[in-house]
């Protein structure tokens, strides 16, 4: 194996992955798990499809069928790495917050300076018994909204995608964990159709200016979907139609935590004004930068933290 390992280093060395050694490690190790057990059932969504109520299935790790052993497993993994597929969508799973997640094909992977918004929630309600009313726009895998939950054993949520691949892997990961008793996960564009009553809005919108895509790495621009990552030609067309939605939805001592990228702090800041609205600070992530707008409301109205939210 020793020399399988190292061979697999140098391939994906020269296929410009960043971490060659970790990678391949992990898929090692992955393989090995794989190699015990048969392939279908729950692990790989066993006659699963990403419709709107099923969870997608996971990728079969070997394309021709059949079991294999590990270092038979490992060689096809480490050939869909050097193709530049990501770690996450190859094992099928991404550790985020406290969580591990299912996702795969159709939804973003869940990275770790988006854990600065649950940091941030946390620090803005630190009651953890509060009653909140969550509200997740562009769900995802759920990453945000079910990090949320499960920090605060009595609040509720609702969790929304235009997505229903990226839907799917919400689904799948709401019954994983036993949150799905408090949450609903629809198919909507933002928050159409939704009443006001939200002590919590989370968001990651898309933000990449849309010319800067194609110089993505390649594990992002060729394998997760375009429409969580385009934020139009200035990166700031999501936060023009959330920010209306969030001064709606918001409670009186409500908070929204909308994630965003380098230096767009103060352009942010400027649409929610525009809205009626108020960023209160910008949080950094763990190498600084700026990465979570909390945004309050900028008027006083007659609603309250832990108030009913909407049924869906």
């Amino acid at each position: 194996m020793n020399t399988a390992f190292r061979d697999a280093v140098e391939r994906l060395r020269a296929a410009g992955v960043d971490n060659p050694r970790l990678d391949a490690r992990v898929l090692w190790e992955f393989a090995q798990k794989t190699s015990l057990s048969p392939l279908g059932g729950e692990g790989w969504g066993e006659g699963a499809s990403p419709s709107a109520q099923a969870a997608p299935a996971h990728p079969d790790p070997l394309p021709q069928g059949g079991r294999g052993n590990a270092l038979e497993i490992f060689e096809q993994l480490i050939a869909r790495r050097v193709a530049r597929e990501p770690v996450a969508y190859i094992t099928g799973t991404k550790g985020f917050w406290s969580l591990e997640l299912d996702v795969g094909p159709g939804a973003l992977v869940p990275r770790p300076e988006t854990e600065t918004l649950v940091e941030s929630v946390l620090a803005e309600f630190p009651d953890r018994t509060a009653p909140l009313q969550v509200l997740d726009l562009g769900t995802g895998t759920g990453c945000l909204l079910l990090s949320v939950l499960r920090e605060y054993p009595r609040a509720h949520g609702i969790g929304i995608d235009a997505s229903l691949e990226a839907l799917g892997w919400a689904r799948r990961n709401a019954r994983k964990l036993g949150l799905a008793n408090r949450c609903t996960l629809p198919a909507g564009n933002w928050a159409d159709d939704l009443s006001d009553g939200f002590d919590v809005i989370l968001s990651n919108p898309p933000y990449i200016r849309r010319q800067d895509i194609a110089s993505l790495a390649p594990e992002i621009r060729f394998y997760e979907p375009w429409s969580a990552l385009d934020g139009g030609p200035d990166g700031l067309d999501a936060y023009r139609a959330l920010a209306p939605e969030i001064a709606r939805l918001l409670n009186e001592n409500g908070l929204a935590f909308l994630e965003m990228g380098q230096d767009q702090g103060p352009a942010i800041a400027e649409i929610m004004a525009g809205a009626g609205l108020g960023t209160r600070k910008i949080v950094p992530d763990l190498v600084g930068v700026g990465r979570c707008a909390v945004v309050e409301p900028g008027s006083v109205t007659e609603k309250t933290v832990g108030s009913p939210a909407p049924n869906r």
